[in-house]
């Protein structure tokens, strides 16, 4: 189970190291008396890639060969990537990537120019999975010996020289620096005292953290509005042409079956548990064949979003007139001839089982398109399981209904035009979900068809349309020539047409919350008038607390990274609300720290985490250990509000797309730092 993993994850990060996802070794191969290769080899955990060395730049960290110190010895061509390398557009950085899946090799020739030859180099390389990034990572390597080749004399001369060159350089970058440490230094002493608490700031609060239960509830929230979107589906699927008139016939046939009542209800209830049954038996077909991994897999697969596509654009059809999909006939007369011959309960899940082959037309469709959400979503592989149970329970839920109070069915509403009008819906919300998957497909393979501008016109021309149908002004194959709009359809059809002038303003780069998760990304739209941002106020983490601490006021930490999708979704759904806005740039000092900044540290430094011992040459690395060390953690996006003794004033905040929790989130770390009851 997906969710359950990544719950599980998240909790097992504030009680213990982290956990590796990919696990580098090193080995060195003699490939002649000049020339040897370091070989660096990678066991990547399912789910995770590691990306190869064909990454343009602003995308993922590519693998690459970097050399600390060397003598004696020349790097010979560039690295190289190993078998198996696979080529792709990435939608999440907006270009074609390499990566490998499962194990990835990497190899650096070098030559070898003296006798005597040493080299420290490491190995700089980053990894994702389909939901989050690991900050860029390193992988040391140490060669020497003395059984190189004889020096000679004009090299000697070279060296020499080289030397004095070199002399010179590491002259020049001591004296620059000194001076970035003198700068860094007399900032902070402007905006602090001796006493600044460096130390608190640096301590681990994992503890802390663990104090505030975050994480504790939200996988059970998940699988609970699945299955309720299950049940909203066969709550639907009961109102079409193919199962509402079959309702108060099945429920008469149980009644009129036996003389003893008592005997019909129960016959009514086992035909309704026997419904569900079958559809929670597909959902288990569904997840024992596929599984919540292959299916999350599937969900970012091009070919396999082109097929959603079509698939879903095949049911609307269905569902506004142009055709029936039905299964054999031959299927459902078997099953029901079997059923009129066999007794007891075979009797009644055969008659079950007809029901679900007839109206197979109906419900086809809407089973579609929920498996379809459920799974490839990402999550437990309970999921198509849980989907199935509400279907179903819905589905069959009026049958026993019916069964227990008889009287029911007279008032119920009779079966007429207004189940066509369902089924039309359906095709609308179907047609327009279909685009969401071409546009998943449009994005990995860079064609540009449907950019934001264009996926939200046709959604417009699409909920207009449907306004313009539910208001009467339309019709299909099998709808009524109904003189007069329902007051119900009326009111849906207002709906349609003002959620479709909803989304105009978005072709102008409103953020647009309420389709953010469909919509394209906000970057490949053209044209955009919005320039709302929150901007941080340091990208230092000491810089930044000093100044808190001065100002008397709560830091909001950001752990972000320049190539994080995600934490530009939250800046743009969450961070442009005013309310949110206005509460980080008037109450808290933000502090965007990213982990994958390259540049580079004056000084290079050397650390013990976990038990293994960590290099950090660039910004990036200093970053991502403090969000480590400090906070048992190192995803992105990672919001965590702090005093200014460097102690957590609230749980961490993640990526969730929610104003209001973010709100609240805020709003009791400032209680908090005031000394108030949140």
């Amino acid at each position: 189970m997906l969710k359950l993993k990544s719950f599980l994850i998240v909790l097992a990060l504030s009680l213990m190291p982290l956990a590796a996802q990919v696990d580098f070794s090193v080995a060195y191969k003699r490939v002649s008396p000049e020339l040897i290769d370091i070989v660096f080899n990678a066991t990547i955990q399912r789910g995770w890639h590691v990306y190869g060395t064909n990454v343009a730049d602003g995308g993922p960290t590519r693998a690459s060969f970097n050399v600390d110190a060397s003598e004696g010895v020349s790097l010979e061509g560039p690295l190289r990537g190993g078998a198996g390398v696979v080529q792709a557009y990435d939608p999440n950085f907006g270009m074609d990537v390499s990566w490998y899946e499962n194990r990835a090799q990497f190899t650096q020739r070098v030559r070898l120019n003296k006798p005597d030859y040493r080299l420290n180099g490491y190995l700089e390389w980053g990894a994702c999975n389909n939901q989050t990034c690991l900050p860029p990572s390193s992988t040391d390597c140490s060669l020497s010996g003395t059984d190189g080749p004889a020096e000679k004399a004009a090299d000697k001369e070279d060296t020499a020289k080289d030397r004095a060159a070199d002399a010179a350089k590491d002259e020049t970058a001591v004296a620059d620096s000194l001076t970035a440490v003198g700068d860094t230094l007399s900032a902070l002493a402007a905006l602090s005292d001796a006493s600044a608490p460096r130390d608190r700031w640096y301590a681990p609060v994992v503890d802390q953290l663990r104090a505030f239960g975050e994480s504790s509830d939200t996988k059970g929230r998940s699988l609970l509005y699945i299955l309720l979107m299950g049940f909203l589906g066969g709550f639907i699927a009961l109102f079409t042409p193919c199962v509402w008139p079959i309702i108060p016939m099945t429920v008469s046939f149980f009644l009129h079956r036996s003389d003893n009542r008592r005997k019909a209800v129960r016959d009514a209830v086992l035909y309704g548990l026997s419904i569900i049954v079958i559809y929670v038996g597909l959902g288990l077909l569904l997840t024992a064949f596929m599984g919540a991994n292959a299916l999350n897999d599937l969900s970012t697969n091009a070919i396999f979003n082109l097929f959603l596509f079509a698939l879903l654009v095949v049911f609307a059809a269905s569902f506004l007139g142009g055709f029936e999909l039905t299964l054999p006939s031959s299927w459902s007369n078997k099953v029901d001839a079997r059923a009129s011959s066999a007794t007891g309960l075979l009797s009644i899940f055969l008659m079950a089982l007809t029901l679900v082959l007839v109206s197979f037309s109906c419900t086809g469709p809407i089973i579609g398109f929920l498996l379809v959400e459920v799974s490839t979503g990402g999550g437990s592989s309970l999921a198509p399981t849980l989907g199935m149970l509400g279907f179903a329970a819905a589905l069959a839920l009026p049958f026993t209904l019916f069964a227990l109070f008889p009287t029911w069915i007279k008032k119920a509403p009779k079966s007429g035009g207004w189940m066509n009008v369902v089924k039309v819906v359906l095709g609308f919300i179907e047609l327009a979900f279909a685009l969401k998957f071409l546009s998943v497909a449009d994005l990995a393979y860079g064609w540009h068809l449907l950019d934001r501008e264009t996926f939200l016109s046709l959604w417009i021309v699409l909920f207009a349309l449907l306004g313009v149908y539910l208001l009467g002004w339309l019709r299909f194959p099998h709808d009524d020539k109904s003189e007069h709009t329902s007051i119900p359809r009326f009111f849906m059809g207002l709906c349609s047409l003002a959620f479709a002038i909803y989304m105009l303003p978005g072709l102008w780069g409103a953020p647009l919350k309420a389709v953010s998760a469909f919509a394209p990304p906000l970057r490949t739209q053209d044209f955009n008038l919005d320039p709302v941002k929150v901007e941080p106020k340091f990208k230092d983490f000491e810089l930044g607390m000093a100044y808190a601490q001065q100002a008397g006021k709560p830091v909001l930490i950001d752990f972000t990274g320049h190539g994080c999708v995600n934490c530009r979704k939250m800046e743009l759904a969450v961070w442009h609300d005013p309310v949110v806005r206005d509460l980080i740039n008037n109450e808290f000092v933000l502090i965007s720290l990213y982990v994958d900044d390259k540049t580079r540290l004056a000084v290079p430094d050397t650390i013990e985490l976990n038990g293994k011992t960590r290099v950090l040459r660039t910004v990036g690395d200093k970053w991502s250990v403090l969000q480590e060390k400090k906070f048992g953690t190192n995803s992105q996006p990672f919001y965590i509000p702090v005093d200014n003794d460097g102690r957590v004033l609230n749980h961490s905040f993640a990526y969730k797309e929610d104003v209001a929790a973010y709100v609240r989130f805020l709003q009791e770390a400032l209680a908090r730092y005031r000394g108030e009851q949140p």
